[in-house]
């Protein structure tokens, strides 16, 4: 029997996108076994914590239909990746590629992780075509913005969001306490 191949796709996931959801459907199939670490990136001030993350994560996947007896997991972590991956036990970091300005700081990443431990291979996925422009980072400010999220992440992200962006939006917090609704109030 061969070994199980082991990947683990990394982020802060800061909010869960369909585009991270793209990848995990398509990095399911290059491993027996995928890994999604969530980091707590201590670096970043987040918009959720790192528990409401991975209970996003956690839910989206369970939606999945990963077939074949494939597994998907979702684990936090707050040590250097490598550590987490060699915890693991993975052999692969998987990494999403939306755009050529992505590739200089995955290609360092790749090159720095290569350095701490060579038996671990980073694969690059390409986004699909229809999420190449998605960034948690655009999601955020266009919902702070009062802009419609709602084909940049799943639905329940969405309305996840909304919500916690709600006491830096008057309109949707005047919703919320049952005033007008705001075009940018959670669809149910």
């Amino acid at each position: 029997m061969t070994t199980p191949r082991i990947g683990v796709y990394p982020g802060t996931f800061d909010p869960l996108t369909n585009g991270h959801m793209d990848i995990i459907s398509r990095a399911v199939h290059v491993v027996d076994r995928l890994i999604v670490g969530v980091a707590a990136n201590t670096g970043k001030e987040p918009l959720f914590s790192l528990d409401q993350r991975v209970e996003m994560i956690r839910e989206q996947v369970e939606r999945m239909r990963c077939g074949d007896g494939r597994v998907v997991e979702v684990r936090p972590f707050s040590n250097l990746l490598m550590h987490f991956v060699t915890e693991m036990g993975a052999g692969i970091i998987l990494r999403g590629l939306r755009a050529v300005s992505d590739f200089e700081y995955e290609f360092q990443m790749a090159a720095m992780n290569d350095r701490l431990n060579r038996d671990v291979e980073t694969v690059f996925l390409m986004a699909s075509e229809n999420h190449q422009f998605i960034a948690s980072r655009f999601v955020k400010e266009i919902a702070r913005l009062g802009g419609d999220i709602s084909t940049f992440v799943p639905a329940e992200v969405e309305r996840k969001t909304l919500r916690q962006l709600a006491p830096e939006l008057p309109l949707l917090a005047a919703a919320d306490a049952g005033g007008a609704a705001s075009p940018a109030a959670p669809r149910d």
